[in-house]
């Protein structure tokens, strides 16, 4: 699973990130608004947890613009305001939980565990769809029309992040980013041959999914218009 954590006290972030990661959850941070909305734009995280006071642009701003949209990313708000007002315009900005500083790292938690339990939510470990495919992340397997498919860990990191982001068209830099690490050194046509494998796992479970290669951006994942 992979959560956002948008804090600007470093400190406090560092500790938090630390401990997310300690319990297994792979952590990017943010210190600022503008990345924040950056980041939650360009990659698809499991659940964002998100303080309200923020420079340059406040938490619940970056949460309408982001519900605006149509991300649908589970956000849990932090902050020192604890007035009843405080929770409802939280709530009322599409926040999905509320929790006031200074809190205890196993609250958050039992948090995050508790909103990616919630029907609807995306969160790893559950089955991903779109279309007539099935991908089961944990067993790295692609199902569609025409039976199933093993697939190798890269080729299921890889049609796991076309699934969140079907529809959208992904630029080649933030895929590799995502899939192979900030500091990866791989050649632009890793990448390549990983989609081909993917179109070919694609057609041999009867998929009506296809990925599109969108010149000179990225690459797409769509549904075949018959």
């Amino acid at each position: 699973m992979k959560i956002l954590l948008v804090e600007d006290d470093r400190d406090l972030c560092n500790t938090v990130k630390l401990q997310l990661e300690r319990a297994g959850y792979e952590t990017d941070v943010c210190y600022q608004g503008q990345d924040a909305l950056f980041y939650a734009n360009q990659y698809p995280y499991d659940v964002i947890v998100l303080d309200r006071m923020l420079p340059q642009v406040d938490g619940l701003t970056i949460l309408q613009g982001l519900r605006r949209k149509q991300i649908a990313t589970p956000v849990i708000i932090t902050t020192a305001l604890d007035g009843v007002n405080d929770r409802i315009d939280g709530l009322d900005a599409g926040a999905d939980d509320y929790l006031v500083k200074p809190y205890a790292v196993g609250e958050l938690l039992a948090r995050i565990r508790a909103v990616t339990r919630r029907p609807g939510n995306f969160h790893a470990g559950a089955e991903k769809c779109f279309a007539d495919i099935r991908l089961d992340a944990d067993r790295r397997e692609l199902s569609g029309p025409g039976g199933t498919v093993r697939l190798s860990k890269r080729e299921t990191a890889l049609m796991e992040y076309l699934i969140r982001g079907a529809g959208q068209i992904l630029p080649r830099e933030i895929i590799l980013t995502y899939i192979w690490g900030v500091d990866a050194e791989v050649e632009d046509g890793n990448l390549d041959n990983y989609i081909y494998f993917l179109r070919r796992r694609l057609r041999s479970v009867g998929a009506s999914a296809q990925i599109v290669t969108i010149h000179g951006t990225g690459y797409q994942l769509k549904e075949r218009q018959t």
